[in-house]
């Protein structure tokens, strides 16, 4: 029984690694249908979590419209998520950036994580 599970969830793992890690901005091309039409529906904001891991991980986006703080969490394996692209990389020092749905404005800023050098 537990080969037949396990194959099916390897069919649906996506095979290309991700390149985005925590506190990076993203932007997520996600379909959206509407009635008998299809669309591709960008969201924009920084990675402050990632959750479990093989078919069922998620990762949790944080974005700040007018002033009101929108997170939606995404299943990373899922159908619906045409795309992720990396906007920016920025330099965090843990793993979970719940802190910044207390801060607003400038102080929400991540820095920038400096390009790694390759050792000669």
């Amino acid at each position: 029984m537990n080969e037949i599970l396990r194959d099916i969830v390897q069919d649906q793992i996506k095979k290309d690694p991700n390149s985005y890690e925590i506190g990076d901005t993203v932007k997520v091309h996600q379909k959206v249908k509407e009635g008998t039409r299809a669309r591709i529906q960008v969201f924009q904001g920084i990675v402050i979590a990632k959750q479990n891991g093989g078919v069922s991980e998620t990762f949790t986006v944080r974005k700040i419209t007018d002033g009101v703080g929108i997170e939606k969490v995404y299943p990373l394996h899922s159908p619906a998520i045409d795309k992720i692209e990396v906007v920016r990389h920025g330099r965090v020092r843990r793993a979970k950036l719940f802190y910044l749905r207390d801060r607003i404005g400038k102080e929400a800023r991540l820095k920038d994580r400096k390009p790694q050098q390759k050792k000669a």
